[in-house]
């Protein structure tokens, strides 16, 4: 059983900062990537940054050079750290596992329940 248990969202004021931590539980094969991504009120879904198991990151063109994802592999755990928080940014913000947890073969995608960013002007 694969777990991932969301910390860290609230309100904050445009320029402030927040860090995300997802604390990840359970017997995993393989980790493929992890991520963050988010929703706004009558929004898409979208990717805000990402890690591979190599190291690589990627982001999302509106929070590069402001937003950091960053993992402790002794604690099992990823973090966002969100800095110059703008209005625009608030949303709801996931947690997503990509792992294969019973063999080399396959993998699956696991996500955290989010967790409410909100940021006042």
């Amino acid at each position: 059983q694969v777990q991932l248990v969301e910390s860290g969202g609230g309100l904050v004021q445009a320029g402030g900062s927040l860090r995300l931590s997802c604390a990840v539980s359970g017997s995993i094969f393989r980790i493929n990537s992890m991520g963050w991504y988010r929703q706004a009120p009558g929004k898409q879904r979208g990717l805000v940054a990402a890690t591979s198991s190599g190291g690589s990151t990627n982001y999302a063109d509106s929070v590069k050079g402001r937003f950091t994802i960053s993992r402790d592999n002794a604690k099992n755990t990823v973090y966002l750290q969100m800095n110059s928080l703008k209005p625009e940014d608030t949303a709801v913000y996931y947690c997503k596992l990509n792992a294969a947890v019973t063999g080399p073969w396959s993998a699956n995608d696991y996500w955290g329940q989010g967790t409410q960013v909100t940021v006042s002007s």
